[in-house]
């Protein structure tokens, strides 16, 4: 068989649809799945029942027949048929203990192999606009961009991360004009960003009162749009300071990106687009504006894509399509995946039906779409005062809030080690607090719940890692060797012990579901899950106790495997890890 042999899922799909075809003649889905209830171990086959189904045969027969011919290579005990015709199968403990093992001595991956066919990812993610500073909104498209894309690398993929900034349009008119009649140099000296927040809004109030403002403001933009020396030059200006400002906070992220394609980037691009869709009879006029309309079938007849106003200017729908034609040309994509919150889901759906339109169908195309980021009032997430918290100020206080249980424990640290410390444990607290959300939904933040060092928080899986890692120091200073894992089996002779190692197997599974259906919470769930069999382990298992030395090292084995288990997948997830907790 050519399965891969570090996924399980993936190698008894492989092994079920082989006894499918010799003993029923049929090429069929059989659907293997994870049990939710142990008592029917460890994978189920369910693919019998549809197929008996739409063949019109008793299933519980074909699940005989299918067994009959199923060949698992060693990795299972004898199959079980349970019900109507589900086949139970429960992993063989030799042969898991060996696995784990295996695995163990590949320090980086955990025997864990890239992907059979690697695709070339382009991942659209975080997008702040120019002269602004990143709030609180942005934080979920940026650490769920990074996280999907950290894992698509780690699968083998090759990924394009692209942060399409909002560096074009409208607001550079107003911000021009308040400069060259409001801006301050002391200002701009001591807090640049925030002075092009102050002159933005300033111009925008103004033009609001006063007409001849507002037309001094469209005048501005149109000279920058027809490429004025003077005002390109101060749009240069406001787009370096905007990114200094915003690499700043992607420092303390960890987050970075391939390209940073703004709006401006496809400006030129944006006419082609327009006489590209009217040339193909995909656009036409509409109230004096240009339009996709869709057909029926697509169930936006009445939701047209506008893609050029009446007065000529185009919209964020041409810079779209624009962008996705520049892609598929630079980076010959297998899949684009937008990051952006559900509020937008119309929009991307008018630009991918756009798109195939277009003939772009070789191309996945995904909106990943998140709900919002709300206080624990169940209101969007704001200042006592009602105003937009940024994302620095939500950091800050992250660290802050850690910064006194790390001097606690610590008090001989010095002050830039404690805040080391309490700047990766507050800021991973807060990624896993929103990465561990279902992405659809909207949640609440709770300062209390995700710095907890218990349940499913960042705090309690960086602890469980500590801790871990402890146990193989405390080993080397006990014995006088680093524990180095050698390949032998292991001896599982607790319950805990089969059970911590059958999860570290699900690893590569779970990846690879993460990697597919874009869904970084499920790779939280399993980490979840991993340290709460870690821990009972710990307590019914003892390590530098056990009574043996082959026994000592098969528990450290575990011990290991867990650990670095455990730091890919938070590596996946751009968590930061500690030594010490």
């Amino acid at each position: 068989m050519s399965e891969r042999h570090d996924r399980i899922v993936q190698r008894l799909t492989a092994a079920a649809r082989q006894a499918m075809q010799q003993a029923l003649g049929v090429d069929a889905d059989p659907d293997v799945r994870e049990t939710s209830d142990p008592r029917f171990g460890d994978y189920q086959i369910n693919g019998v029942l549809p197929l008996a189904k739409s063949l019109k045969k008793n299933p519980r027969e074909l699940a005989n027949q299918v067994l009959g011919a199923l060949d698992t290579g060693g990795m299972c005990l004898a199959p079980e048929i349970a019900g109507p015709g589900f086949i139970n199968l429960r992993l063989d403990p030799a042969w898991v203990a060996a696995e784990v093992a295996r695995r163990t001595t590949d320090t980086a991956r955990m025997g864990l192999g890239p992907a059979e066919q690697p695709q070339s990812v382009v991942i659209d993610f975080s997008s702040p606009n120019v002269a602004k500073r990143m709030h609180v909104g942005h934080l979920r498209s940026t650490i769920i961009g990074d996280a999907l894309a950290r894992t698509l690398r780690f699968l083998g993929h090759r990924v394009v991360g692209d942060n399409h900034i909002g560096d074009w349009g409208t607001q550079f008119g107003i911000l021009i004009w308040a400069w060259k009649h409001h801006a301050d140099p002391a200002n701009l000296e001591a807090d640049p960003i925030g002075e092009l927040e102050r002159l933005y809004k300033l111009g925008s109030e103004q033009a609001k009162g006063d007409p001849a403002i507002a037309e001094a403001t469209r005048a501005e933009l149109a000279r920058l749009q027809q490429g004025d020396a003077d005002n390109l030059a101060l749009w240069h200006r406001f787009v370096a300071i905007s990114r200094a400002e915003a690499e700043r906070i992607y420092h303390r992220l960890g987050v970075a990106f391939d390209t940073w394609h703004g709006e401006s980037f496809y400006n030129d691009a944006l006419p082609g687009v327009v006489e590209e869709l009217k040339a193909k009879g995909l656009a036409r006029q509409s109230q004096g504006a240009m339009a996709v309309f869709f057909p029926e079938e697509t169930g936006m007849a009445e939701q047209p894509f506008l893609v050029q106003k009446s007065d000529g200017a185009f919209l964020y729908s041409t810079t779209d399509i624009a962008t996705l034609q520049h892609r598929r040309e630079a980076y010959q994509p297998d899949r684009i995946i937008y990051v952006v919150d559900v509020r937008q889901s119309l929009h991307f759906k008018q630009l991918f039906t756009t798109a195939r339109m277009l003939g772009m169908d070789a191309v996945d195309l995904e909106h990943v779409g998140f709900g919002m980021m709300l206080g624990a009032d169940g209101r969007p997430f704001k200042t006592r005062e009602g105003g937009t918290i940024t994302l620095e100020a939500l950091l800050d206080e992250a660290e802050e809030r850690v910064l006194p249980i790390v001097r606690e424990k610590w008090p001989n640290a010095s002050d830039a080690e404690q805040r080391e410390i309490a700047s990766a444990v507050g800021i991973g607290a807060v990624k896993y607090a929103d990465l561990s959300q279902n992405l659809a939904t909207d949640y609440k933040f709770e300062w209390d719940k995700l710095l907890a060092f218990d349940g499913n928080t960042g705090p309690y899986l960086l602890y469980t890692l500590v801790r871990t890692r402890a146990i193989l120091r405390e080993n080397e200073a006990r014995f006088g060797e680093a524990f180095v894992p050698s390949g032998e089996p292991l001896t599982l002779v607790m319950d805990q012990e089969k059970e911590l190692a059958k999860e570290l197997l699900r690893f590569g599974d779970v990846l690879d579901r993460v990697g597919r259906l874009s869904r970084p919470h499920m790779l939280c769930e399993y980490l979840f899950g991993l340290a709460r069999k870690t821990n009972p382990f710990y307590a019914a298992c003892p390590v530098l106790r056990a009574e043996t030395d082959a026994l000592r090292r098969s528990r450290l084995t575990l011990c290991a495997a867990t650990a670095q288990t455990l730091a890919i997948g938070l590596s996946c997830l751009n968590i930061p890890t500690v030594e010490r907790m």
